[in-house]
């Protein structure tokens, strides 16, 4: 059985940081691509980032160079290192494996 399980999410004033984490079960990351997305209240689902077997990443335009996705494949975890959080980034973040997708982590960022 598929489960992804994140963790992370807190409450962060502006400008502050957050580690989100997802640890999958039933897959070997090592071997797939997999992604990070968001959904802000009464927004649409947003891809955030991705990270591709081969290690190669992308970002959204709104987040690169404040956000990095990494994975350790020892865990089978994969990793958003948030950085420079805005307002606008207060979302529920889930992390993503084709149709698979976990319960979420929520961020919110306010003063």
């Amino acid at each position: 059985e598929v489960q992804l399980v994140e963790s992370g999410g807190n409450l962060v004033q502006p400008g502050g940081s957050l580690r989100l984490s997802c640890a999958v079960s039933g897959l070997t990351i090592r071997f797939i691509d997999m992604k990070w997305v968001r959904q802000a209240p009464g927004k649409e689902l947003e891809w955030v980032s991705s990270i591709y077997r081969s290690g190669n990443t992308g970002y959204a335009n709104s987040v690169r160079g404040r956000f990095t996705i990494s994975k350790d494949t020892a865990k089978n975890t994969l990793y958003l290192q948030l950085n420079s959080l805005k307002t606008e980034d207060t979302a529920m973040y889930y992390c993503t494996y084709d149709t698979y997708r976990g319960q979420g982590t929520q961020v919110t960022v306010s003063s």
